[in-house]
C-alpha cells in the first residue's frame, strides 16, 4: 500500500511537471570541440592560483566559472603554516579531471579537502558542472580573506 501509494505521487508530479523546452547544454568556450569535447584544448581556461600562506588572502576576488568549461587552477602553499582548504560543496559541483601534485596525477571520485603540511603546490583541472555560489575556505576561519567565493553559471 505505501509503495503504491509513493508510486502515485511521483507519477503525479511527473505529470503536473512541464515539458522541457530542449535538451540542457553546456557553454564551451568554443564551437568547434572536436573529438575532445569538453576536454578540447580551445575549451580551457586558466584560472588564478589560490594560495595558503599566514596571514594573506586565499585569492584576489571571487572566481566567476561557466558551465560546461575545462579548468585549471594551481593551489599553492608556502610552508608558513600547516593549512586546509575546504569545500564539499563545489567539488561536487565539478567533475575533477585530476589533482597532480609533485608530477602524479590522481584521478579522484570526490574530495573534501586538501591539507598542506609544508610548502607545495596542487593543481586541479575540472570542468565546471552545477550552476551554484560555492567557497572554498580554511577550516575554523571566519575572515573574508580566509575564504575564496565561486561562481558557476
Amino acid at each position: 500500500m505505501k509503495i503504491a501509494l509513493i508510486g502515485a505521487v511521483a507519477l503525479a508530479g511527473a505529470i503536473a511537471a512541464p515539458p522541457l523546452a530542449g535538451p540542457a547544454q553546456a557553454a564551451p568556450l568554443c564551437t568547434e570541440l572536436g573529438f575532445a569535447g569538453l576536454l578540447a584544448r580551445c575549451n580551457r581556461e586558466k584560472l588564478p592560483e589560490i594560495t595558503l600562506s599566514s596571514g594573506k588572502p586565499l585569492a584576489e576576488g571571487p572566481l566567476n566559472l561557466s558551465s560546461g568549461v575545462y579548468y585549471q587552477i594551481d593551489i599553492v602553499a608556502d610552508g608558513t603554516q600547516e593549512l586546509a582548504l575546504v569545500g564539499p560543496e563545489f567539488f561536487r559541483a565539478i567533475w575533477m579531471n585530476e589533482i597532480v601534485i609533485n608530477d602524479i596525477e590522481i584521478r579522484p571520485m570526490a574530495i573534501d579537502s586538501m591539507e598542506f603540511d609544508a610548502a607545495g603546490k596542487a593543481s586541479l583541472s575540472f570542468i565546471a558542472i552545477k550552476p551554484g555560489r560555492y567557497e572554498l575556505r580554511i577550516p575554523g576561519s571566519t575572515g573574508d580573506t580566509q575564504r575564496v567565493e565561486i561562481s558557476i553559471q
